[in-house]
C-alpha cells in the first residue's frame, strides 16, 4: 500500500488552496439544489441531497480544523478526493444521472488530481471516475420537471452522452499530466540554477576568506625567509645544515606561490597552465606536486585512454581536480588509484585510495561545504569539506558530472568524475 503512494517533493497539496476549492464547490451546491428545488420546482428528494452536502461540509471542517500540516500527503488527498467523487456521483444520482448537465462536473476531481498528484493516484481516480459515469447511464433516479415536454433523449444521444465524458475525462488528465511534467522539469532546472548560483556565492565567500588569509600569512613567511636567508649565511659552511635550509628556502618559495594566487583574481591567473593538455597530461602534472612533498606513491592506470585530444587550458578544470586528487592523497595509507578512460564519446576519471572511506554519516552530505563527521574514529581527519566542494563545484561548473562514493573494490574513498567529450573539448 505504501508504494502505491509514492509521495515526491512536488507531489504536495497545499490544505488551505483545497480547503478554499471544496468550500466553493459546497456553496455552489447548496445553491443549485435550492434553486432548482424551491425556484424552479423540480421534484426530488431535497433532504437527501442536503443530507449529502452537509457531509461534505463535515469533511471539509475536518481538513480546515482537525489535519494540521500544511502540506495534505498524497494518501490523505487521495481519500478526499474520493470523498469528493463519491458525493457528486450520489448528487447526479439522486437528481437525474446522465440526463443532469451538471455531471460535467464529476471530471474535476481527476483533473485536481492530475495537477497536483502522482500518476497512479491519478490513473486510478480516472478509472473509478469512468465507472461512475457508466453506472450512472443506467442507474439513477429521475428528474421531473414541472414544464410539460417530452423528456426522452435520442438513443444515440443518450449513450454518447458517457462517451464523450469519458473522452473529456482523458483528454483533460493527459493535458494537464503533460502541463503540470512540464512545469515541474522547469522548476527542477530553476531549483538546479539556485543551487548552482549558491555554491558559487560561497566559493566567492571562501576566496575573500583565502586572499584575507594570503595576506595575514604574507607577514609571519617573510619573517621566516629572512630569518632562513641569516642562517644560511652563518652557517655555509656546515654542508648538511645548508642543505636544509636550502630545501626551507625553496618551501618558502612555494608558499609565497601558492599566497599570490590566492590572494588576486582567479580568472586572471592563468600563467602557471603552460599549454593546452591532453586528461592524461592534466593528471601527471597535477600529481606530480605531491609527490615532490610526501612519500605516497599514485598508481596510474591510462590503458583505456584511447583520446589524445588536448583541452583548452582551464584553471577552473586544474583546481578542480587538484582537490579530489589532494584529497585522496591525505586520506590514503599508502596509494592513490587513478584510472582514465577516454573514448570518442566520454572521458571518465576515477580517483580512489587506500584510505578508510568516507563515513557512513558523511556520505549523503558529500559535497557540501564545513562538512565534519560525527564518527569518534575519523575525527582526527575529519576536514571540513572544503576540497571536495570547490573540486565539485568548479567541476560542475564546466560540465562534469560527480560521484562520490565508497570504493567497492578498494577499503577507501572512490570519486567518478564523467564529461561528455562533446562539451569538455569545447570549453
Amino acid at each position: 500500500m505504501n508504494n502505491f503512494f509514492e509521495t515526491s517533493k512536488y507531489f504536495t497539496l497545499k490544505k488551505s488552496t483545497y480547503v478554499f476549492l471544496r468550500w466553493i464547490g459546497i456553496i455552489g451546491q447548496l445553491i443549485s439544489i435550492s434553486l432548482v428545488y424551491f425556484v424552479l420546482e423540480f421534484e426530488f428528494d431535497y433532504f437527501a441531497c442536503f443530507s449529502i452536502i452537509f457531509l461534505g461540509i463535515l469533511s471539509n471542517l475536518y481538513l480546515e480544523l482537525i489535519y494540521k500540516k500544511v502540506q495534505i500527503t498524497e494518501q490523505t488527498s487521495f481519500i478526499f478526493l474520493m470523498i469528493d467523487t463519491i458525493q457528486l456521483s450520489t448528487l447526479v444520482y439522486l437528481t437525474g444521472g446522465i440526463t443532469n448537465p451538471f455531471i460535467i462536473f464529476l471530471l474535476i476531481p481527476s483533473v485536481f488530481s492530475a495537477a497536483n498528484l502522482g500518476f497512479r493516484i491519478n490513473l486510478s481516480i480516472v478509472v473509478i471516475t469512468s465507472i461512475i459515469i457508466v453506472f450512472l447511464t443506467f442507474n439513477y433516479q429521475p428528474l421531473p420537471s414541472p414544464i410539460s415536454y417530452d423528456n426522452n433523449l435520442n438513443e444515440y444521444v443518450y449513450f454518447t452522452i458517457p462517451l464523450a465524458l469519458i473522452i473529456a475525462l482523458v483528454f483533460l488528465n493527459y493535458f494537464a499530466l503533460s502541463f503540470v511534467k512540464d512545469s515541474r522539469i522547469r522548476k527542477e532546472a530553476l531549483n538546479r540554477m539556485e543551487e548552482v548560483m549558491a555554491k558559487e556565492h560561497e566559493l566567492l565567500s571562501l576566496g575573500g576568506q583565502a586572499a584575507a588569509a594570503a595576506h595575514s600569512l604574507g607577514t609571519p613567511l617573510s619573517t621566516i625567509k629572512v630569518i632562513s636567508q641569516e642562517l644560511s649565511k652563518q652557517l655555509k659552511n656546515d654542508k648538511e645544515i645548508s642543505k636544509d635550509i636550502e630545501l626551507l628556502s625553496s618551501q618558502i618559495q612555494r608558499c609565497e606561490e601558492i599566497l599570490k594566487k590566492l590572494s588576486v583574481n582567479p580568472s586572471e591567473e592563468v600563467e602557471f597552465i603552460d599549454d593546452d593538455l591532453s586528461m592524461r597530461d592534466y593528471l601527471s602534472d597535477i600529481t606530480k606536486s605531491f609527490e615532490e612533498v610526501g612519500d605516497r606513491k599514485f598508481v596510474f592506470n591510462f590503458d583505456q585512454d584511447s583520446n589524445p585530444k588536448k583541452i583548452s587550458k582551464t584553471i577552473e578544470i586544474v583546481y578542480g581536480l587538484k582537490n579530489f586528487i589532494g584529497n585522496a592523497y591525505k586520506f590514503s595509507k599508502d596509494t592513490v588509484f587513478i584510472n582514465l578512460k577516454s573514448d570518442s564519446r566520454m572521458t571518465e576519471i576515477t580517483i580512489e585510495d587506500d584510505g578508510n572511506g568516507y563515513p557512513k554519516d558523511v556520505l549523503p552530505k558529500i559535497g557540501e561545504p564545513y562538512l565534519k563527521t560525527s564518527n569518534v574514529e575519523n575525527k582526527d581527519k575529519a576536514g571540513l569539506g572544503l576540497g571536495i566542494f570547490i573540486g565539485k563545484t568548479l567541476l560542475e561548473k564546466n560540465f562534469a558530472k560527480i560521484i562520490c562514493r565508497n570504493s567497492k573494490t578498494r577499503s577507501g574513498a572512490e570519486i567518478l568524475i564523467k564529461w561528455k567529450n562533446k562539451e569538455l573539448f569545447n570549453i
